[in-house]
């Protein structure tokens, strides 16, 4: 265990500071450790101990601060933490507004029990508001032409804010229900195996590993909500093709044998009732066999080694249903025909996906940087399941 640091100002004068300094940095060089780090947290300071954020760290000390204005305030770097931090200072900002989160559930069951709600529907987004994107969009779109009467929460802390109630309101005044809500993390382990291992988390007992935290995190999140309130978990890079509201206690199988049995689920789609106990078995197999360091091994990895035990009843969609395409192939998806035959295929498949696929997961690892061209399946897709259909980013060249 490492022991956290809790950040008070210091008063030194330059030359002292710029010393020091430069002996840190240089036992760091000397140690090749200077980029081996790891985040945890601890709760943050508000009337109890436990709501204080600290941050821990295998080789130099990363100290934060807040400004401490109420809802108002947000994390400053210390002299001692380089620009090339930023991304740590943006995931440490990220964790503090969960900690301030108010009224969390109290807000997600006056929001599904104040709207005529078909289907519950999650999403969760960790990145910064102006990431949130016309793709991210054409996905809610696609969402509310297929399924009115979803109702759907953006699990997001950057979301839930005025920018991101901009980004929304187009859907709002249409009438569509979706709002932004700020999770509340303590609220959401809490009774759950989860509980145990984010206070080892905050407390510096245990590693959170290279892969960000915030990744790990989301996660987490998913299984949570479900197994608090029940519904379905989407990521947002999905383009939706129908109704999906009678499904029940699914998951979607990313890849198959020749037999048609599934070799590999994900955990992009889940869709579960609430207080599921193949829900709470994810829980628990994240608490026992948490690795940080892993990338998948806390995700869709997680999903596939619980459900291949077979101990609950569950359904796996095939992988038309939701993965119709892999992520090795996606890139297909975006590129305009540039033949006849080109065009034929491109029609076949979208008559397989309208009668075969639920939605297109857009896999955005391997897709995100690429346009949409016109003429192709994706920017058909978008075209066929829009309701705002006025925000075009489709590559005419």
């Amino acid at each position: 265990m490492i022991d956290s640091v809790r950040y008070t100002p210091v008063k030194c004068n330059i030359f002292s500071t710029i010393t020091v300094a430069l002996i840190i940095l240089a036992l760091i060089y000397a140690d090749s450790i200077i980029s081996n780090f790891s985040l945890h947290l601890d709760a943050f300071e508000n009337g109890s101990n436990h709501h204080h954020l600290q941050t821990h760290q295998r080789s130099r000390v990363l100290r934060i601060k807040s400004t401490g204005e109420g809802d108002n305030g947000y994390l400053m770097p210390r002299f001692d933490v380089k620009t090339s931090d930023q991304t740590i200072i943006e995931e440490l900002g990220f964790f503090e507004t969960f900690a301030l989160a108010k009224n969390f559930d109290s807000r997600v069951r006056t929001f599904f029990g104040g709207n005529k709600c078909k289907v519950q529907v999650f999403m969760t987004w960790i990145s910064p508001v102006d990431s949130f994107g016309e793709r991210e969009f054409f996905g809610l779109e696609s969402l509310f032409e297929t399924n009115p009467r979803s109702c759907l929460i953006i699990l997001s802390n950057t979301m839930d804010s005025k920018k991101g109630n901009n980004i929304l309101k187009p859907l709002i005044d249409k009438g569509f229900n979706v709002e932004a809500i700020s999770p509340d993390l303590w609220t959401l382990f809490k009774n759950t195996p989860a509980e145990d291992w984010f206070n080892d988390i905050k407390n510096g007992n245990k590693d959170s590993g290279e892969i960000p935290l915030a990744q790990n995190l989301s996660n987490l999140i998913r299984l949570s909500v479900l197994y608090k309130y029940g519904g379905i978990y989407f990521d947002t890079d999905f383009i939706f093709l129908r109704d999906f509201s009678g499904l029940r206690n699914s998951i979607g199988a990313q890849s198959t044998d020749m037999n048609g049995n599934w070799t590999r689920l994900n955990n992009a789609v889940l869709i579960f009732d609430k207080k599921h106990p193949l829900v709470y078995k994810f829980i628990e197999e994240f608490a026992l066999s948490f690795d940080g360091n892993k990338w998948g091994h806390n995700g869709p990895y997680l999903v596939s080694r619980v459900a291949k035990r077979g101990e609950f009843n569950f359904t796996v969609l095939p992988r038309m249903a939701f993965y119709p395409v892999s992520w090795t192939r996606v890139g297909g998806f975006f590129v305009r025909p540039n033949d006849r035959l080109g065009s034929k295929w491109i029609e076949a498949k979208i008559r397989q996906l309208s009668v075969s696929s639920y939605g297109v997961h857009l896999w955005n690892r391997q897709s995100s940087k690429l346009k949409i061209e016109e003429g192709s399946i994706i920017s058909r897709l978008i075209s066929d399941h829009c309701v705002i259909c006025s925000r075009r980013h489709i590559s005419t060249s």
